[in-house]
């Protein structure tokens, strides 16, 4: 079961977009995420008429290490820490590692 996952939203708590918060947009590996409007580059396309693409230089989101992000936790308005707790049911949930409280998502 995977901390951080495809809809969470999180913030960028090292690097150069520290402190930008965005949506997980989706996960490239085990350690790897793009996060709307963070990590932007600009990069050249070639057009291509078959597809419908026109050419220039467009800003797109590059992948940023899971070490560089951490969970947003709207109680309490700062990234927070994320841990796991196993219900009476036996389903396994995630937790704020602050508060205990679950990670509604």
């Amino acid at each position: 079961m995977e901390k951080i996952r495809k809809g969470d939203e999180v913030v960028v708590i090292t690097g150069r977009d520290k402190g930008k918060r965005g949506i997980v947009v989706r996960r490239i590996d085990e350690e790897r995420v793009i996060v709307e409007g963070v990590n932007r580059a600009k990069k050249h396309v070639k057009p291509n008429p078959v597809k419908g693409v026109a050419g220039g230089i467009i800003d797109k989101d590059m992948p940023i290490h899971l070490s560089n992000v951490a969970l947003f936790n709207r109680a309490t308005k700062k990234a927070d820490r994320v841990g796991f707790k196993v219900l009476g049911d036996g389903r396994k949930i995630r937790v704020f590692k602050s508060s205990g409280e679950p990670v509604n998502a």
